[in-house]
């Protein structure tokens, strides 16, 4: 598993990506889609349409960092609450790591960020 350090922030893409991005075409995304700075250290995850691969992109001291993981059966399920209007939500480490194990992440409104 991922140890990322306390003070990283996670963003979670809402809409579907085109997984055939790579790190130029990710990090448009983030710019344009996100609103957000790719080149701030904050980690981005992607998932695409069919809900079976995510792929994350991030940035450290000496360039953009990519990681992927697709899974061979089932889907990545996320609920993250009514959030129709917004192209990205902040989640936890620990929500990340519920997402990426392959479990359910659905976030109560209690525990939104």
């Amino acid at each position: 598993m991922l140890r990322l350090p306390a003070n990283v922030r996670i963003y979670l893409a809402m809409a579907p990506c085109d997984m055939r991005r790579q790190f130029n075409g990710l990090a448009a995304l983030v710019r344009s889609g996100m609103e957000r700075d790719p080149d701030s250290g904050d980690l981005y995850i992607f998932r695409n349409r069919r809900g079976d691969m995510v792929k994350a992109l991030f940035r450290d001291q000496h360039g953009y960092c990519m990681l992927a993981k697709r899974l061979s059966k089932g889907t990545f399920r996320v609920d993250v609450g009514d959030v129709s209007s917004a192209s990205s939500v902040q989640i936890s480490a620990e929500e990340l790591s519920l997402l990426l194990s392959e479990l359910s992440l659905v976030r109560s409104k209690s525990f939104d960020t």
